[in-house]
């Protein structure tokens, strides 16, 4: 099947491959248009590309979760005899009558034990499952299941518990102080405000869920949605107590992670129990509104930040605390006060972050973890204080920008922020912004620009990488990482098509596979460092193999490498390759990514209605290996950002701790209508020290602070500052 071109430059399939359907006929081999297009492209617009719900086992059975509709006490009684004699039902299973599970009886483990106890912990929390011949009988039948509860009293009031949590010995990450703790108070110039954001829920279109097949002599394969494949196989070795080795797992493509699926959820446990009692293989896929307490979302935040300067702009100290919520029976922490220990120049800074444990499910990191909580307070701040000092914000952040990481004491590894400062403020047309809030009025609509700063952790893990280099001129490379939607195969690709120079169209790169040379998760923005370093590492093996043997047949060193083994009568040389940061100096720096966002948004005078009508982030990021992926992050940061700022909120009723608005249309995210064009600039400097390819990641930096700029420009537009997100028509207009 050929592809053309058209004059949208869409791909679209000649005519005579689609079917008397409308259907795509199945591709018979891929046109790659330009070498830094998707090297999976093809298959997904196909349909071609499989997701874990996708696969079809011989005898599938299919699963529905009973939830809990209490939010604390104890399940006292379960009637599960009309859903076991429904039609089609092979079982129900619960804590009454639940497979041996080994780890389960042993200490330690996961804190949430699915069907381990009587006892509930959240509302929606997992109590039973069954287990049908299709998916509907299997709905009807979980209707049937009858549960009696002893309730008790439980607290899902975030904001109340903010309030009350002075009296309380809250857990969370130990103090941080540089300098005089509180210094900010004696300043010439002082800002002291708070800022509060809600729960944010995972919604990718893919819902959660696994494929689980026990087979006998304790050999498991699973299809799941998983951001790591060896994480997902050693939490099931540990839960069963079988050999990782008898543990398939399958997750080639991945509908959407964003920090979700970073863990084995108890639900998916709850599948492979059934799989294991039954002896069949179960399909368990949630429904949206389990998705809002099954898979974690980011949590609930209340933040205070002081900020003191000099009259003349130079930051003297920052006090930032911040509370965040966790689970009664997990501690879940994050870095929501990393960024402001190193992001600006200040002899003064000391941080407090706490959690508060509530009757809700545990949260889990999401895109920016942490620091995207944190850059949303801190980024509002100073833009405050720059108002208060009468400077431009800009200005502002570049007169108190650090020349080296003042939290570690020690320089970073490469930083071109002002730099990024200069390129995005002349693509937004900075020097229309007026200091004054309000001045810029077109029509019905105020005017407002706003930007802020974004910053993640740079690093380097490790990684392993078999290389498979053929007489027939491709090359095949395997690692046991994750793709969620980055591009990780494009990235390697290109990395191995360079080293090698082989076009991209004869390297493939295997993944998603945990039989494949292992690999860490995908999160943190360090897949393409750390993977991608292997595949360089494993290049550089290849190639050196290569030289040898063309030695040693007095060929000449620059023969291609496929004359080189035919000469030598091999049809392939393999090499795999374990890859750790290995570069002595990584420890005397510190590495980061960053980004610089910059908002124009349009508030109407009479509604209150807030448009983002220009975008423009600047990454600076390392080198860029993969320009069209790389900016697909950033744009898809960008839409991100735009929800968490304007329309993300999930509501919960106190009363029943229940959300209110678990659906797509209760809970907004941002659609096409509300995303402007974007645009995307890289500095593109490689890094000399965090690995070979001089690259960082940007998945997080692509949305962090991206809240914080929106918030800035509103204020710019209206002179209204809003320090509670989502920022709301209501709000605008109110006060």
């Amino acid at each position: 099947m050929e592809f053309f071109v058209d004059e949208t430059n869409m791909w679209i399939p000649e005519p005579n491959h689609i079917d008397a359907h409308g259907s795509f006929i199945a591709a018979e081999k891929q046109l790659i248009i330009d070498e830094n297009d998707r090297v999976d492209g093809v298959d997904k617009v196909t349909g071609k590309a499989k997701y874990f719900a996708e696969y079809q086992l011989p005898g599938l059975t299919y699963g529905v979760l009973v939830t809990s509709t209490i939010t604390k006490g104890k399940i006292t009684a379960i009637d599960s005899k009309a859903a076991k004699n429904a039609p089609g039902v092979f079982d129900v299973l619960s804590h009454l009558n639940k497979p041996s599970v080994a780890g389960y009886e042993q200490a330690g483990g996961s804190p949430m034990k699915i069907f381990y106890t009587d006892q509930v912990f959240f509302n929606g929390q997992p109590i039973a499952i069954v287990v049908a011949d299709t998916f509907e009988r299997a709905t009807y039948a979980a209707s049937l299941v009858k549960v009696n509860y002893e309730k008790a009293a439980f607290n899902t009031d975030f904001e109340a518990s903010v309030k009350d949590a002075a009296v309380k010995k809250l857990q969370g990450q130990p103090p941080y102080v540089r300098g005089v703790a509180g210094a900010y108070k004696t300043a010439e110039v002082k800002v002291e405000q708070t800022y509060t954001m809600p729960v944010e829920t995972h919604n990718p279109m893919e819902l959660h869920g696994i494929i689980a097949d026990w087979r006998a002599n304790d050999k498991v394969t699973v299809y799941a949605k998983t951001q790591g494949v060896k994480s997902t196989q050693n939490t099931i070795a540990n839960v069963f107590k079988i050999p990782a080795e008898n543990i398939q797992v399958n997750s080639q493509f991945v509908g959407g992670g964003f920090g979700m699926a970073l863990r084995t959820w108890p639900l998916e446990i709850a599948a492979i129990m059934a799989s294991k009692q039954l002896k069949k293989p179960v399909k368990l896929v949630i429904t949206r509104d389990q998705m809002f307490t099954m898979v974690g979302n980011r949590p609930a935040a209340y933040q205070k930040i002081g900020l003191g300067a000099t009259k003349d702009g130079k930051i003297t100290g920052i006090t930032h605390t911040a509370f965040g919520q966790s689970a009664t029976y997990e501690n879940f922490t994050e870095g929501v006060v990393n960024m402001t220990k190193f992001m600006y120049d200040s002899e003064n800074v000391n941080t407090n972050y706490y959690v508060i444990p509530l009757d809700m499910g545990v949260p889990i990191w999401m895109r920016g973890p942490g620091e995207a909580t944190g850059a949303f307070a801190l980024e509002s701040a100073i833009d405050e204080m720059a108002y208060a000092l009468d400077m431009d914000p800009l200005d502002f952040r570049a007169k108190n920008d650090p020349e080296k990481d003042l939290s570690q004491k020690r320089p970073f590894s490469s930083k071109y922020i002002k730099e990024a400062y200069k390129l995005g403020a002349a693509k937004i047309g900075w020097n229309n912004r007026k200091n004054k809030p309000g001045s810029t009025v077109e029509g019905s609509w105020n005017i407002g620009y706003g930007v802020s700063v974004g910053v993640f952790n740079a690093g380097r893990g490790r990684a392993s990488v078999k290389g498979i280099l053929k007489a027939d001129g491709t090359l095949v490379l395997q690692s046991a990482t994750s793709d969620i939607g980055p591009g990780t195969g494009t990235g390697m690709t290109l990395i191995a098509s360079k080293l090698m120079n082989i076009p991209v169209d004869k390297i493939v790169f295997e993944l998603g596979d945990s039989s494949l040379p292992p690999a860490p998760s995908q999160g943190g923005s360090a897949t393409l460092s750390t993977v991608g370093s292997a595949v360089n590492d494993v290049c550089v093996a290849l190639k050196s193999t290569i030289a040898e043997l063309a030695a040693n047949s007095n060929m000449d060193a620059t023969s291609n490498f496929v004359d080189v083994l035919k000469k030598n009568n091999l049809p392939m040389i393999e090499k795999t390759i374990q890859s750790s940061q290995n570069n002595p100096e990584a420890k005397n720096y510190s590495m980061y990514s960053f980004s610089i966002h910059f908002v124009q948004v349009k508030v109407h005078q009479l509604t209150g209605v807030v448009k983002v009508s220009k975008i423009v982030s600047v990454g600076d990021s390392g080198k860029i290996i993969s320009p069209k992926t790389a900016r697909s992050q950033m744009v898809g940061g960008a839409v991100g950002g735009i929800g968490m700022a304007l329309t993300e909120e999930a509501i919960l009723d106190n009363r029943y701790g229940r959300y209110v608005n678990n659906n797509f249309a209760d809970y907004h995210v941002p659609v096409n209508a509300d995303v402007p064009d974007i645009d995307v600039i890289f500095i593109d400097k490689p890094d000399p020290i965090v690995n070979p390819m001089g690259a960082k990641g940007m998945g997080e930096i692509a949305l962090i602070g991206f809240a914080g700029a929106v918030a800035n420009a509103v204020f710019n537009a209206t002179g209204k500052r809003i320090r509670s997100l989502p920022i709301t028509p209501d709000k605008v207009l109110e006060g």
